[in-house]
């Protein structure tokens, strides 16, 4: 499988760019993750929120996600305004990026040139996309026929622009993810944590926000959804640890 065929058939040109990266990168351990979690205006807050805050659990450890949009500013579905940490141009040169979804997404998906704008590389990037962000994700070229997630809503328009729809909350092809469902932003997050970090790392960030009295099971149910797509050392050594 190319994702390099994929990004010619999505008929934007650029959108993957390969200068920095000659192979595909599988290993992340060692790296000081910066993250870009795509926000657009209309933008789900759980989405953005809920993934940055699990994702930044990792400060400890010099990570950060910052909230990336395509203006200074951005407003909620809800009517929540917040500022932009970075601009859309920084998802070029992040570890790792998350693409949320919103209201506005199908416009987003039409727009060719604010898609330009996104430049993304998974032979040296995580890449995630959560519920309509799948939707944006297929038009830049990196699903193709591989299955993916999304939410209820969105399900139509991407199994139109070509995408095989599956029914499960979350599932990872190598450096590229996809998440159906408000609150499988979790699931997005904790892939991220342990492909960049550690499976454990990744169980101690969801531990710490799961409710309390029923933090075992959370944790167990969440990285039963996340744990197939790992690689098999990842799951060895938490398995020994």
């Amino acid at each position: 499988f190319s994702f390099g065929r994929l990004s010619h058939a999505a008929g934007i040109s650029g959108v993957i760019g390969h200068s920095r990266a000659s192979a595909r990168r599988t290993h992340f351990a060692e790296t000081i993750m910066q993250i870009a979690v795509l926000t657009f205006e209309g933008f789900n807050e759980l989405d953005s929120f809920v993934a940055a805050g699990i994702l930044n659990r990792m400060k400890t450890a010099g990570w950060a996600a910052h909230i990336t949009s395509p203006s200074a500013r951005v407003t909620s579905m809800n009517g929540v305004t917040v500022e932009s940490q970075k601009p859309l141009e920084f998802a070029e040169e992040a570890d790792a990026v998350l693409i949320g979804s919103g209201m506005l997404t199908r416009d987003i998906a039409a727009d060719e040139t604010l898609l330009s704008r996104i430049r993304l590389d998974p032979s040296r990037q995580l890449i995630g996309a959560q519920c309509s962000g799948t939707l944006l994700l297929a038009k830049l070229g990196l699903v193709g026929d591989l299955p993916a997630c999304t939410d209820l809503t969105t399900r139509p328009w991407v199994i139109e622009a070509g995408v095989k729809v599956v029914d499960r909350p979350f599932i990872a092809h190598g450096n590229v993810a996809t998440a159906g469902g408000c609150l499988a932003s979790q699931y997005l997050a904790a892939w991220m944590i342990a492909r960049g970090r550690s499976l454990q790392a990744a169980q101690a960030a969801l531990h710490y926000v799961a409710p309390v009295g029923e933090k075992a099971v959370y944790v167990e149910r969440a990285m039963a959804a996340v744990s197939p797509f790992l690689r098999s050392d990842l799951t060895a050594s938490a398995e020994n640890a």
